[in-house]
């Protein structure tokens, strides 16, 4: 498929002294200006999302992506090779409907080929696009949405308040997990946490995130795509988003969950959302995704090559006894990472699940099993899988 009928050319104005300045990131992303970028040997495509359908307050949204192509432009090169494309904006669809099959397409060619797709822009039902996109690699998929609120608001007249409820009913039905990171309580409906709850998918507030952020790392670890609300970061930090809020996470924790994001080897898609350059001040926001989508890049070029093979040597296996069923638990450490999995056995009828017997977790759940308790994280993946 011949990707450049999808987008229009980046035209984002970058000064002459960052032009100039080899370190750039500028210098070091190849965009669409005259030719198509090539994929040849691309590892992260950067893709502008212009649609503003989604919601009824949405103007301006539009512009997200040239605003953050601005701040992300002027940054330096970090560690690693880059192999970074930019394949500039995602024309439109006739109908909103289509801008998600656009993206779904462009997004299967990426994901086929082993190419990253990083989207920015638009509202936050775009991420029905991304989630689309796996629907042609024969897996499961696990998902993880950072934001303030749980969308799923099937009254709202807006697609962006009822995108949560729309990938979880999708068909064909691909969602293996879902997980969701700093909602905040006094915006989510209880009822919507119940149902959320009887399906095993995890929800977690942004005070239990920013208590202790190295404990939701394997949350982030094993998911296969991330979709980011901007309104889940703190009004003071990123003011340029309607529904922003004076509390939420930090920047730095904003940043942090993308490094995380970056690092995993299962992770193969990110979008960043509902950023509105019209509302934002100094370019305070767009310096934010910017540096977001930095640390992203970071964690990528930092991963380590972990073997799908847990009995390698490249891993130390633990077994911890228990007084009842399941009478063992088998843990796995990375020696050079130092991560750690758990294995969850799955029903030989399920044998499609086998992806997902072996998840990540932290070094808590280990100590948890030790105590002679089960980790919250075994006992729903084990009700997802039977």
């Amino acid at each position: 498929m011949n990707l450049r009928i999808f987008f229009d050319i980046v035209k984002t104005e970058v000064p002459t002294h960052i032009k100039n300045d080899v370190s750039s990131l500028y210098n070091h992303i190849i965009r669409y200006e005259e030719n198509f970028p090539s994929l040849d040997y691309a590892d992260i495509a950067i893709i502008g999302l212009t649609e503003e359908r989604g919601a009824t307050d949405a103007e301006g949204v539009s512009k997200a992506a040239d605003a953050v192509r601005q701040k992300l432009y002027a940054l330096k090169k970090g560690t690693g090779a880059y192999r970074i494309v930019d394949l500039g904006n995602l024309r439109c669809g006739i109908n909103i409907d289509e801008s998600y099959k656009r993206i779904k397409e462009v997004c299967e060619v990426l994901l086929n080929k082993n190419i990253i797709p990083v989207l920015i822009g638009s509202t936050h039902d775009m991420d029905i696009g991304q989630y689309m996109g796996y629907e042609g690699t024969g897996k499961f998929v696990s998902m993880v949405n950072v934001d303030a609120s749980i969308d799923m608001y099937t009254h709202s007249e807006d697609r962006s308040r009822q995108h949560v409820h729309h990938l979880l009913t999708h068909e064909p039905n691909i969602l293996f997990n879902y997980s969701h990171l700093a909602y905040q309580t006094y915006f989510t409906d209880q009822e919507i946490l119940g149902v959320l709850e009887k399906l095993y998918f995890e929800m977690y507030r942004v005070g239990q995130v920013r208590k202790n952020m190295e404990e939701f790392e394997p949350v982030i670890r094993d998911a296969d795509m991330v979709s980011f609300d901007i309104s889940a970061i703190r009004q003071s930090d990123a003011p340029g988003n309607k529904n922003t809020h004076p509390f939420g996470l930090s920047g730095e924790e904003a940043c942090q969950i993308c490094w995380y994001a970056g690092l995993s080897n299962k992770l193969s898609s990110i979008g960043f959302y509902e950023f509105n350059p019209l509302e934002d001040i100094k370019g305070q926001t767009a310096s934010v995704v910017a540096t977001m989508i930095w640390y992203f890049i970071e964690g990528f070029y930092s991963r380590h090559a972990e073997s799908p093979d847990f009995n390698t040597q490249k891993y130390n296996k633990y077994y911890v006894a228990l007084t009842s069923e399941p009478h063992q638990l088998v843990f796995y450490k990375h020696l050079n990472s130092e991560k750690w999995w758990m294995e969850v056995p799955f029903p030989e009828s399920k044998s499609n699940m086998a992806r997902n017997s072996i998840v990540p977790c932290s070094y808590e759940d280990y100590m948890t099993a030790n105590r002679g308790e089960l980790p919250n994280r075994w006992l729903l993946t084990h009700a997802k899988l039977i």
